[in-house]
């Protein structure tokens, strides 16, 4: 099993919503939204420094054990269909990085 990350910015609602559609996949047995380990930066040289970020989005981080490649296809498309349809963001990571 291989491990995809995915990022969604919108609304605790939209964040449950992916969850949900998630879990009733075939083959996803493993879904879990997990605290967001990046902390935002906030310049002190910034324009924006010391503003409120509250009128914004929120990040919601989750986690899926995916199987096999064809069931990560899968995910991606349906959690891109439905990001679009609730007007949300979403990238995936899968863990690779470019070295």
């Amino acid at each position: 099993m291989s491990l995809l990350r995915i990022r969604v910015t919108g609304s605790d609602d939209d964040a449950r919503a992916i969850s949900n559609l998630l879990l009733s996949l075939e083959g996803i047995e493993h879904v879990e939204e997990v605290a967001d380990l990046m902390p935002r930066m906030d310049d002190s040289d910034s324009s924006s420094a010391g503003l409120s970020d509250l009128g914004g989005a929120d990040v919601h981080e989750i986690e899926i054990e995916v199987p096999n490649a064809s069931t990560e296809r899968k995910v991606r498309e349906t959690v891109e269909a439905l990001a679009f349809d609730l007007d949300a963001l979403v990238e995936f990571d899968d863990g690779e990085e470019d070295e």
